[in-house]
This record gives C-alpha cells, sequence and structure tokens, in this order.
C-alpha cells in the first residue's frame, strides 16, 4: 500500500480540483464563498450519550478528518482555503487533534477553543454546505445548501481525483483484509459474531469506524439481503457464510461481499457460477458505458446460469422477460462508491439538476448515469432464495417456469453475492478487490 506520504502528495492536486468546482459552483449560484461545515454530535433521546460522530461528506471532500466536529472549511476563490479546527478544552473527553500531516500546508489552519468563534471568520454572501445546527440563521449565510450549489458539486464528485482513487485503493486493501481474516474465521467454524470480530481486527476498525454495519451470515440468513444479527451461537451445521462488509481510509470506502461454501455440491456451482459472471460484468466497466446496461446484462447472465443450474425451466431470454430473474435477483447491481458508500449523483441528469429515469421495472437500480474516467462503482450480482419472494412468484405465472425441487435444495444456503469495487479508467476498468483480497487468500 502507498505511503501516507505519498497519498499525502496528492493532496495539494485534489485541493485545486475542488477550489474549481467550487468557483464553478458558486458562479452558478450566485455566491462568493463556499463553507463546508463538519456537523455536530447528536445526542440520544431522553439520554446524555451521543450517537456515534461522522463528519460531513462536503467537509470530508477537503479535510480528512472525519472525527472533527464544530469545523469548518472555507473557501474563497482565489484565497488559500480555511480550516477552522474546533479543539474545545476539555478533561471529560480527549479532545479532537490536527495530524502531523503535510496535507494540512493546503490550508490556513485556524484552530478554535469555541466553535462560536467560527462566526468572525465567516465572509460575506456565503453558500453554507452541512446539516442545519440551531442557532444557523445567528450567522449571516446567504444560503443554506442552496440548490444550483449542490447539485453542481455532487455532479462533479461522482469522478475521482488521483487523491481520491489511491485512498479507494487503500480502503480496498483493508477491506481485503478484513475479509482473507473472515474466510478463515468461516473456515474454522467460527460463529457470525465470531467472524465479525475477526474482521474488525484485522482491519483495525472499531464498529463505528466502519462505513456500513458489517453483513454476516450463515445459511438461510444469507437470503436476508442486509442481514445484522451477529448471532453469538455457533449453528449445528455450517452451509454458506456471506460477508458484506467494508473498510475506510480517510473517509473514504470500501464495499465488498463474498460468499462462501462449506464443501460442494450444486450451491458450491452456484457461487463459482456468480464469481465468472460477475468478472464478465467488471470488465463491462469503462467511460461512455451507461452502468443500466450494466444491470440488465446482470439479469440476462443470472438467468442463463439459473437455466443451466436447474432451477429455471424457462429460457434465459423469457426468464428475464417474465420476470423470474428478478425473484432472485431483487436488487440492483451496484451503486457510486467514495465518501459514502452510496455516493451522490448518480442519478443525475447535469451539473444542474434533473434525473435520468431507471429501466422500467428494475426501481432498486441506484445509478443511471453514463461513466466516466476516475467514476468508481461496485459490481455485485446476486442470486438469492427468498421464501417472501418465492412465495410471491408460487403464486401467479413465474411459479411455473420455476424448478421448485432445485429451489427446495438450495435454499438452506439462504444465497450468494460477490461484489468488487472497480473503477472506470481509460480504454476500460480496474478492480481495486480483487488483486489484493486474491493476494492475501492465497498466502
Amino acid at each position: 500500500m502507498p505511503s501516507d506520504a505519498a497519498i499525502d502528495a496528492l493532496f495539494p492536486a485534489h485541493v485545486q480540483t475542488l477550489q474549481g468546482r467550487a468557483d464553478h459552483a458558486l458562479r452558478l449560484g450566485g455566491f462568493d464563498a463556499l463553507v463546508c461545515a463538519s456537523g455536530l454530535p447528536h445526542g440520544q433521546f431522553l439520554d446524555d450519550q451521543p450517537y456515534p460522530f461522522k463528519a460531513s461528506p462536503q467537509f470530508r471532500a477537503w479535510a480528512p478528518l472525519p472525527d472533527a466536529p464544530g469545523s469548518f472549511v472555507v473557501h474563497v476563490p482565489g484565497a488559500t482555503p480555511q480550516l477552522l479546527f474546533h479543539q474545545p478544552e476539555d478533561y471529560w473527553h480527549k479532545p479532537p487533534e490536527l495530524p502531523d500531516a503535510s496535507w494540512l500546508k493546503s490550508f490556513d489552519v485556524r484552530v478554535l477553543r469555541d466553535p462560536e468563534h467560527a462566526r468572525e471568520h465567516m465572509p460575506r454572501n456565503a453558500a453554507y454546505l452541512g446539516e442545519p445546527f440551531p442557532d444557523i440563521d445567528r450567522w449571516g449565510f446567504a444560503a443554506v445548501n442552496p440548490p444550483a450549489v449542490m447539485d453542481s458539486l455532487h455532479y462533479a464528485r461522482l469522478a475521482k481525483t488521483p487523491y481520491e482513487l489511491a485512498c479507494l485503493r487503500a480502503a480496498a486493501r483493508i477491506g481485503a483484509a478484513g475479509h482473507a481474516a473472515a474466510a478463515r474465521a468461516f473456515a474454522a467454524g467460527a460463529s457470525e459474531y465470531e467472524i465479525h470480530l475477526a474482521y474488525l481486527a484485522a482491519t483495525k476498525h472499531r464498529e463505528e469506524q466502519l462505513p456500513y454495519p458489517n453483513i454476516i451470515a450463515l445459511n438461510e440468513g444469507c437470503a436476508i439481503l442486509h442481514y445484522l444479527d451477529l448471532k453469538v451461537q455457533r449453528p449445528p451445521q455450517r452451509l454458506s457464510c456471506l460477508i458484506d462488509a467494508g473498510a475506510q481510509f480517510r473517509g473514504y470506502a470500501s464495499d465488498i461481499t463474498r460468499t462462501h461454501v462449506n464443501g460442494g455440491g450444486r450451491f458450491a456451482e452456484l457461487v463459482a457460477g456468480l464469481d465468472a459472471l460477475q468478472l464478465e460484468l467488471c470488465a463491462m466497466v469503462a467511460p461512455g458505458v451507461d452502468y443500466a446496461q450494466v444491470h440488465l446484462a446482470a439479469h440476462a447472465k443470472i438467468a442463463r446460469l439459473l437455466k443451466d443450474l436447474g432451477v429455471v425451466r424457462c429460457s434465459p431470454e423469457a426468464a428475464v422477460e417474465c420476470g423470474v430473474s428478478g425473484v432472485f435477483f431483487p436488487h440492483g447491481v451496484g451503486h457510486t462508491l467514495g465518501l459514502q458508500v452510496h455516493d451522490v449523483g448518480g442519478f443525475m441528469a447535469s451539473e444542474r439538476g434533473g434525473t435520468i429515469e431507471k429501466p422500467a421495472g428494475h426501481p432498486f437500480l441506484r445509478l443511471t448515469r453514463r461513466l466516466e474516467a476516475g467514476v468508481v462503482v461496485t459490481i455485485e450480482p446476486g442470486i438469492y432464495f427468498i421464501d417472501l419472494l418465492l412465495q410471491a412468484a408460487k403464486g401467479d405465472a413465474r411459479g411455473r417456469e420455476i424448478e421448485w425441487s432445485a429451489v427446495d435444495a438450495l435454499r438452506p444456503y439462504g444465497g450468494a453475492r460477490i461484489e468488487d469495487d472497480v473503477v472506470a479508467v481509460p480504454g476500460g476498468h480496474e478492480n481495486l478487490t480483487r488483486p489484493p483480497l486474491q493476494q492475501l487468500l492465497a498466502a
């Protein structure tokens, strides 16, 4: 993995890109300055404990400080951006600290003991981006989250800078270490919770640092798309394990899924076939590609695999046409990835807003734009045996096209999903997940 110094060396150019995007967005909105707030902690209802804090993505795009509540980045065109870093005097808790990192040289850094002092540094006619705080009306911002500025920045943020790609590669490597440890724990007979602990130890993450809660399911639990139970008890038999878990590096996320099988048989063939078709879908990622077509191709390939495995009776084309493929693959093929696991801008028609509609019959697709160089997406086809969807299909015409004896044999395994993080690059794609994960699994 590149050193912090090597990644820091990419940061000044990243900030220059952000400044150019901000200048353009401010002109569109008619503002003279941009203020990005990290946000404030939220207290739990009728309790004196806060929820885990996570700085806003607008702030983290400028400053890799995920734990800096009450801080701001202030951009005025033509000037060095200011980082207003809130470091309270506090003996109850450890105050946030600025890292000893060269990226800070890109800012005029001001350390503030009282967040109220940040008001003194707010420029005139400024657009504020972030969650509104209780007394925001007293701060004199020209607008809060103005759509013209937000739309322009969100549209541009889909394509990542070289610095951001370096962070995403690092997040993928950290996530790969967790997945390798999780695979070993499953093979050793661990419970869902024990696999989760092995993942945390390998990634050196606390639970609140994960980009999303780990999905670690055994057997029938693999059929629940967002399974979060993490049972402590070890089941009497271990048939399958689905692990959907990511990691973070400087606020950028990885999102990786693998499905493991204990033994051979038809479900092992299903997982192997899904892995092969997932690589074919990854190979489709390239600048200029309509991502919706990748999703439709996933349905066609999954229908072919289901036919080959004897799960459906009709042709693959008919399985897609009549909705049988959707019984087994009910979600989108993937989404954008970056500062947020489901990053912004995926449906936007232009920097001025608007929506590119999803293909008819595919309501859960999360990205409809054409890809461009630097866009990072997940590719995550899956095949599941979900009782709710199977029962619905059994009650209509789709049920006649399903081989129910095959379904009954596969139902105890729950389902399978394979997910890689992939970036569109000139002439093709780069898979961020496979190289580090294959290296660690082979070790």
